[in-house]
């Protein structure tokens, strides 16, 4: 028997394996050197970066450790879109797989100025990080808006032909309505979830344990609820969605692919286990064996519902 074909498909980037790294957790790749082979994912999507360099909030209050996850609130730390072109991509390249960068920004024109450097790099997607600030709407993020996030996918397509990931927050009443609206404003691909908004406080002095006061919770905590929003954004849209929060093994990312997910990000695991995503493909790859599925679309969106 031929072994279980795992490739994965995304406008023109095609991965050997549907496990990935979500951005940020993963850095610039550099920081992780040595620790497992990540040329054996099917890509691997780096820090976010922005327009010009940030500094993010203080390095001192960014993480806090919760049961079952974590909650961060790094600000966006970056080093800018030149120094990521000059300095980080060439070392990330150097793993061997695809590289997908992800970019942010204060208005859809940051945005489209940075897939706009990047359409000639070697990068083979670009990922658009929507949760962060619109500064046109006194603050409130790209992503909580279904017209507000259209516009930035329309901006990033009009300055790159390099596929479009929209990654979404499930910070939002209906997440299947942002996830629409991405795809049709040109985004291959539908990302999710970002982070969960959370708080946590010391009780003893009585305030917040993060500089920025609240941030995003990761971690097997969210996977139940990240599971739920990635079936209702598959159902709904006709591209691939790319499914994480919270996957530490095979069978947490098949939860994923079974309620719709084309592709799983690994994240918060890679503290605990930087070769988690190497383990993730080997327990899909065992249940396709089980299963005698011969290709991993035939489990995308293969939930039983009331049967």
């Amino acid at each position: 028997m031929s072994a279980p074909d795992l490739t994965v498909k995304i406008g023109s980037m095609t991965m050997k394996n549907p496990v990935i790294t979500a951005s940020g957790v993963f850095g610039y790749g550099e920081e992780f050197f040595g620790l497992a082979d990540y040329g054996e994912l099917g890509a691997l999507v780096l820090k976010t970066v922005t327009r010009e360099p940030r500094a993010g909030n203080p390095p001192a209050s960014r993480t806090a450790e919760t049961p079952a996850g974590m909650v961060n609130a790094i600000g966006l730390e970056n080093v800018g879109i030149e120094a990521f072109l000059s300095d980080k991509l060439p070392v990330a390249l150097g793993y061997g797989t695809n590289v997908v960068a992800s970019i942010a920004g204060d208005t859809p024109e940051d945005f489209a100025h940075c897939a706009d450097r990047l359409d000639s790099s070697e990068v083979a997607a670009i990922e658009i990080n929507i949760s962060c600030p619109n500064v046109k709407k006194g603050g409130m993020a790209f992503g909580v808006d279904a017209e507000a996030s259209a516009e930035v996918v329309a901006a990033v397509r009009g300055a790159t032909k390099k596929p479009i990931i929209a990654k979404l927050t499930p910070n939002v009443t209906d997440v299947a309505a942002v996830a629409v609206a991405c795809a049709g404003a040109g985004a291959e691909a539908i990302s999710l979830t970002n982070t969960f908004s959370a708080m946590v406080i010391d009780v003893p002095t009585r305030r917040p344990v993060l500089a920025a006061g609240t941030g995003g919770l990761s971690g097997p905590a969210i996977r139940p609820a990240a599971v739920y929003r990635v079936y209702q954004v598959a159902r709904a849209v006709r591209v691939p969605v790319i499914g994480m929060g919270g996957i530490w093994n095979g069978n947490d990312a098949l939860e994923f692919i079974l309620a719709g997910a084309s592709a799983v990000a690994v994240g918060t695991v890679l503290y605990a286990d930087p070769a988690a995503g190497s383990r993730v493909v080997a327990g899909i790859r065992t249940y396709m064996e089980q299963q005698g599925a011969k290709r991993i679309g035939e489990l995308v969106g293969a939930v039983r519902i009331g049967e």
